[in-house]
């Protein structure tokens, strides 16, 4: 029995003064009771309770065993309700992770969304391009695009991230625009390193069939902003996420290309640091986006470098 079951069960006795009630009370055989008040005084080494054929009553130092041991299942239960409540409720405080662009422009609008929803609830949103392992850094959540490799996170896949391919009218009327998948390998490409790290784009041809075709160009970056900058400046075609290049192709900045080529989407997932016990307020804001991010989530929510909100070009 552990020692919290044994305070419970001697503040019992003494509340009934008699084993055979306290143990009728907690549903325990009587010497069940006996044995584990006798362990209680052999491990305190001490005499809690005066025994007689008339019941018990406490000793001088099992009076202030007795008063301390209220004192400590009060505040035991007062633990215990409010995790009951915190879990219940969305409350408290929340860390959460995120990639830099896809935190700024997609993620904090809906974020300030569900704060106004939540008003108990407190966010701290972590916005980072680098791997950020959620247990190391105390994080209570993250957002990830792409497709996870397996491990004992909790995980839930609440969407589909689209991709377009575009570059800048000045660039297509001086090198023309690419006619095929495999046409990319002559053109000035700009790379965005944390997903074509290794210049390769997987793509799929016109029937359907996938092809990885090895690219070159002037600039490659870990950062999708300073990419969209680069093809509207006329430096190359640029892969780009359909949340951020959307306002430049709806202005005319960007014109997309090889639109018959479909870009395989990143999956965006809800990582936890365990898939058991997972708290209310991570639920709560997980089945939020999951909500916001079916369809066509890019065209229904207006994001994009230049709509109005968080998202800043740099």
């Amino acid at each position: 029995m552990d020692r919290v079951s044994g305070l419970q069960l001697f503040v019992r006795v003494v509340e009934t003064g008699s084993f055979s009630r306290a143990a009728d009370d907690l549903g325990l055989t009587q010497p069940t009771v006996t044995k584990q008040i006798s362990e209680t005084e052999r491990r305190l080494g001490v005499r809690l309770l005066n025994r007689n054929s008339r019941g018990v009553s406490l000793t001088e130092i099992g009076a202030l065993y007795f008063d301390r041991s209220k004192i400590m299942l009060r505040e035991f239960d007062a633990t215990e309700a409010v995790i009951g409540e915190r879990r219940a409720g969305v409350r408290g405080a929340l860390r959460i992770g995120v990639s830099m662009a896809f935190g700024r422009c997609v993620v904090a609008p809906l974020i300030l969304e569900f704060l106004t929803l939540h008003p108990d609830l407190r966010i701290d949103l972590n916005c980072d391009d680098r791997y950020v392992d959620v247990v190391a850094h105390g994080l209570d959540m993250a957002i990830r695009l792409g497709k996870l490799a397996d491990s004992s996170l909790g995980c839930r896949l609440i969407g589909l991230n689209p991709w377009v391919m575009a570059a800048a009218k000045v660039y297509l009327d001086v090198h023309g625009a690419p006619e095929r998948a495999e046409d990319l390998g002559c053109h000035q490409c700009l790379v965005y390193s944390t997903v074509q790290g290794d210049d390769i784009w997987h793509l799929r041809n016109a029937h359907g069939a996938e092809i990885a075709v090895a690219v070159k160009g002037p600039l490659k970056s870990n950062n999708l902003s300073i990419l969209l900058a680069a093809a509207r400046a006329g430096l190359g075609i640029a892969m780009l996420p359909r949340y951020l290049a959307d306002s430049a192709l709806d202005s005319g900045e960007l014109v997309q290309v090889l639109r018959a080529v479909p870009i395989p989407s990143q999956e965006i997932n809800v990582v936890s640091p365990s898939p058991q016990y997972v708290p209310s307020k991570v639920l709560a804001l997980t089945e939020f986006l999951h909500r916001r991010f079916h369809g066509d989530w890019c065209s229904r929510m207006g994001v994009g470098a230049d709509a109005p909100g968080v998202c800043e070009e740099y």
